[in-house]
């Protein structure tokens, strides 16, 4: 994809989630996110952070982070996903679904990987079964299983090859580790997914306790 198509594709993305999202119960924003220790609202209040944060407030968070990145998306997910609604959170996903926002280094695909990873974070907890186009997915699984995405996630394959069972993408070699390409790219992003999702020898290896 070029960087037309990849903006259409994040577009895309962000209207559909957040329509699904529009539609859930309040109770099901509480709900445990794939994301440890995040629920779906902490996720969407990180997945729109960047949409609502200007520079000078980003660097008054870091600076009460200690310089640390991870510790400030965490206190702000946090926070944020305490004092704003639902309807407020789904608001901001909606309303920014054409932002330019993209991650340092990663350009528009790794917004579509950021926008993508996080909404099955979600969807995939809420026991929703969101078929994402194979076109939008398969850059993001491609650029998950490039050494630059591996190295970042730490996830341990050896011995194993991923294969998709709903399109044509297999990566590595070993004892085929069998899931749509969804749950396949949740794997490369290190979640444990709920049991029955995968299938092969190192299934348990991959699945929630």
């Amino acid at each position: 994809m070029d960087d037309t198509e990849l903006r259409a594709a994040l577009a895309a993305e962000r209207t559909e989630l957040a329509e699904l999202l529009g539609a859930l119960p309040d109770a099901d924003w509480d709900t445990p996110s794939l994301c440890q220790g995040w629920r779906v609202r902490e996720v969407v209040a990180h997945s729109t952070m960047a949409f609502r944060a200007r520079l000078p407030h980003f660097l008054i968070e870091m600076v009460k982070a200690r310089g640390s990145m991870n510790r400030m998306l965490d206190r702000t997910a946090r926070r944020d996903a305490a004092v704003m609604t639902p309807a407020q959170l789904t608001a901001a996903l909606r309303d920014n679904a054409h932002h330019p926002w993209k991650p340092p280094g990663g350009g528009y695909e790794g917004a579509l990987t950021h926008e993508i990873v996080h909404g099955l974070d979600s969807t995939i907890a809420l026991g929703i079964d969101r078929q994402i186009p194979a076109d939008r997915l398969l850059p993001v699984l491609n650029g998950m299983a490039s050494p630059r995405g591996l190295k970042f996630f730490h996830v341990d394959l050896a011995g194993v090859q991923l294969r998709a069972t709903d399109m044509d993408w297999r990566f590595g070699t070993g004892a085929p580790l069998m899931g749509t390409g969804a749950d396949l790219l949740m794997v490369l992003g290190g979640r444990r997914l709920p049991a029955g999702r995968l299938r092969g020898d190192h299934s348990a290896r991959f699945a929630a306790a």
